[in-house]
């Protein structure tokens, strides 16, 4: 396994802020490429009730971005949209490395939960 240099930990926050971030289970549907981005792909993703776009910067983490499609991952759902190369975000997708300048892997639910589901 890859050793990191840990970083320390972040200023503690109250549950009460914690509690404002809405992570939730969603089933990525596709995975499309911007042209003019290097690193942005677009996914499409299900949250049961309804369905987003989500813009995620893992066009050079991985040989196929497409081979995540059909997996479910956790994504913050409540950040404000934000336009980027000509595409909206309507999240961001939470993932595990990236911080740490290691190769990224998705946060997954262990096994098959319901599309909507919150994590916390």
């Amino acid at each position: 396994m890859e050793k990191i240099k840990v970083a320390p930990v972040k200023p503690t926050i109250s549950i009460k802020e914690f509690q404002k971030i809405d992570i939730r289970v969603g089933t990525i549907e596709s995975v499309d490429n911007i042209e003019q981005a290097e690193k942005l792909v677009k996914l499409h993703v299900n949250f049961g009730d309804h369905q987003r776009q989500i813009l995620a910067g893992i066009k050079t983490e991985r040989v196929d971005p497409g081979e995540i499609i059909g997996r479910q991952a956790l994504f913050v759902v409540n950040l404000e949209p934000r336009e980027m190369m000509g595409e909206v975000s309507e999240g961001m997708l939470f993932d595990i490395g990236y911080a740490d300048d290691i190769a990224p892997v998705l946060a997954v639910p262990e096994r098959p939960v319901p599309n909507g589901a919150r994590a916390g």
